[in-house]
């Protein structure tokens, strides 16, 4: 009978000891998530795709979704908003930890990575739902975001005035599931190629620090 129980013990030995593991795995990753300080961020740099992949770079950012915002139709579709008439922005909402990335970084690269100089207007794509844009969710980011703005105005930083426009948030529709995750579903895709690669790399290059360890 001795042999048994003390393979009955291995077993339970086992089994504890394997659950405990388990257990202290979920618990780690639950305190990730207690210690997180998610935040948002919204902002309208042109057309989503060529941003959306250079803010999924950034160490800290947890997910970066595109859609439309500051308009007045309830879920626009892409077809309406290029209409230029629902009053829209094609935009980025960000969702990124605070204690690993600032709202202040967020927006070094917001102005760093489009012309915030062209009104209603981005290289070869023209229109109100390609204006410049931070959509602010409170005070804070709003002060932050005026700041900013005047600063850079002030140094010169660019020939032409800055006319990014500072709203309040209001809502936030997701586009259409074609538009999500583009460069990275697309990477060969000629526009991918021309336009966003090239903007891709001059990120990587300035922001190198600031990237996702890979």
């Amino acid at each position: 009978m001795l042999k048994p129980i003390l393979l009955s013990l291995a077993v339970f030995t086992g089994i504890f000891s394997f659950a405990q593991k388990d257990s202290k795995k979920i618990k780690k990753e639950n305190n990730k998530m207690t210690n997180a300080k998610l935040d948002t961020a919204t902002f309208g740099t042109g057309c989503f795709w060529c941003t959306e992949a250079i803010f999924q770079q950034l160490e800290g950012v947890e997910s970066v979704t595109s859609g439309y915002s500051g308009g007045t139709v309830v879920n626009p579709t892409y077809e309406e908003v290029c209409s230029k008439t629902t009053g829209h922005a094609e935009c980025l909402n960000i969702v990124y930890d605070s204690s690993k990335i600032t709202f202040d970084e967020l927006l070094e690269v917001f102005w760093q990575v489009h012309d915030p100089t062209t009104l209603n207007r981005q290289g070869a794509d023209v229109g109100p739902q390609y204006r410049s844009v931070v959509f602010y969710h409170n005070d804070e980011q709003k002060a932050k975001a005026e700041k900013y703005k005047a600063e850079l105005d002030k140094s010169g930083a660019w020939d032409n005035p800055i006319v990014t426009t500072l709203e309040k948030f209001d809502v936030f529709y997701p586009a259409e599931a074609y538009h999500q995750n583009y460069y990275n579903n697309h990477p060969g895709q000629g526009y991918c190629q021309i336009v966003i690669r090239p903007k891709l790399e001059k990120f990587e290059k300035v922001f190198k620090s600031k990237l996702k360890k890979h």
